[in-house]
């Protein structure tokens, strides 16, 4: 079971050294470029290269057949990984898929001849046409996939659809309570093909057996563009991303910790004594590297923001505005998330929450150093392992509590991004999706060994 003690093993006490890693900046970062695990080595295969000593397995290829007679969906996404039975870990991995994608991209194939296999009620949104009988029309394709992995044998013992009729899940977040926390970044609304509104979070429960979760919108949680989301263990409060050039950093605080269903209240960040603070630092620099400030919390109304406009109303009352906030991850107390294109050369920034103080961690301005960071996450030993969205050539960023930075995998096959990166329970083994490719990947090596 995933208790708040193991909880923290995979989330919090894992970034053990992280506390002390430098600051950086543009400034101060090419100095700090260091060997790591050594130089990338080209891959035959032309799917990663990795340095010297490490290897790669393709676990989960899209349109391969499930477990649960289903076919494994395109644009793999965020994921974590909890422990399971004997050496088996659990991970639950997002599916991206835009609204009207085609069929091939989502769970049950071609013309979508596999939705008999899943009751109508287990879709979050069926799509107004898609029960119709004459056959099967468009529901929404986006949801969760969980697959149970033996960590001795290196091979997926079972994969499964574990959410359904969701559309682009992007990440999300690991729980103390058993739970991956997938989230809509969409705002799209009823009308056309789709039967409901979208734009929320949903609580899928992390289970080795094929399950789908009941799929019932957080809708306390807000409804706007979601990225990710991080717990604390300590409160069960939830901090949220918004992947929006001008999104706003949120902190839902639930009437019962763990039982997000139950409703709660939802509080937007605001820095103290700077109202409606612009920290993109595109134009005008509000913040430098290292930098920090007192931070409050501005209680949000009508969160379910049915015109989507939650952040500009929460701006308008003071709350900071930030340039697409994107992966976020807590530890040993911090909260540390990404902004994909903050900055002065729009490279993206990563920031750290703790307590009440927001400090500015990095910002190379570099695309060399870290283009355009997304998913996060840390290593046990305390490294901070980015995923790269930007342009030309796609790394997985490493920065060492030291401040060091080095690269640690480039995308051998294409510009495609990565994503949904994650390491296993104890540390071994590092999973991650390359998403254009729909492929999922477990890394292993000499972790130790860097300079």
């Amino acid at each position: 079971m995933h208790t708040r003690r193991s909880f923290l093993r995979s989330s919090s006490s894992i970034a053990l050294g992280f506390s002390g890693l430098r600051s950086l900046s543009a400034e101060n970062t090419k100095n700090r470029i260091t060997r790591g695990y050594g130089p990338l080595l080209a891959d035959s295969a032309k799917i990663l290269d990795l340095p010297d000593g490490f290897s790669y397995n393709i676990i989960g290829r899209a349109g391969e057949a499930m477990s649960d007679g289903l076919i494994l969906p395109g644009s793999p996404d965020g994921m974590a990984a909890f422990p399971g039975k004997g050496n088996e870990v659990i991970v639950v991995r997002n599916h991206e898929i835009n609204p009207g994608a085609s069929s091939s991209t989502g769970p049950f194939g071609k013309g979508n001849g596999k939705m008999n296999l899943v009751g109508q009620d287990r879709f979050y949104d069926p799509g107004k046409v898609a029960f119709r009988a004459s056959g099967p029309g468009t529901p929404c394709l986006g949801g969760t996939t969980t697959f149970v992995y033996d960590m001795k044998k290196k091979s997926v013992v079972r994969q499964f659809l574990s959410l359904v009729g969701t559309l682009r899940n992007c990440a999300g977040g690991l729980t103390p309570w058993n739970s991956w926390i997938t989230c809509e970044e969409t705002v799209a609304k009823t009308g056309g093909s789709l039967a409901r509104d979208h734009g929320w979070c949903f609580d899928v429960p992390v289970t080795d057996q094929p399950a789908l979760a009941d799929p019932v919108p957080l809708k306390a949680m807000g409804r706007f563009n979601h990225e990710a989301v991080a717990v604390d263990p300590e409160t069960g409060d939830v901090f949220e991303t918004e992947d929006r050039h001008e999104g706003l950093i949120y902190k839902f605080v639930p009437k019962v910790n763990g039982k997000l269903a139950e409703g709660g209240k939802l509080f937007a960040l605001k820095v103290k004594g700077k109202p409606s603070l612009d920290t993109r630092n595109w134009s005008e620099k509000t913040f430098s590297v290292g930098d920090s400030s007192e931070i409050e919390w501005i209680e949000m109304s009508d969160v379910e923001s049915p015109i989507d406009d939650l952040r500009i109303r929460g701006y308008k009352d003071g709350a900071a505005c930030f340039a697409r906030g994107e992966g976020i991850w807590y530890s040993r107390g911090s909260v540390y998330f990404a902004c994909t294109n903050g900055g002065k050369k729009q490279r993206g920034q990563i920031w750290k929450l703790t307590g009440n103080k927001l400090e500015l961690y990095a910002e190379p301005n570099d695309a060399d150093l870290v283009d355009n960071c997304d998913n996060l996450t840390v290593a046990p030993w305390g490294d901070l392992v980015l995923c790269e969205d930007g342009k030309g050539d796609q790394f997985l960023d490493v920065i060492t509590p030291e401040g060091k930075i080095f690269k640690l995998a480039k995308n051998a096959k294409s510009s495609g991004e990565f994503a949904g990166v994650c390491f296993s329970p104890d540390g071994s083994t590092l999973f991650v999706n390359m998403q254009r490719e729909g492929l999922t990947l477990a890394i292993i090596g000499p972790w130790k060994a860097k300079a």
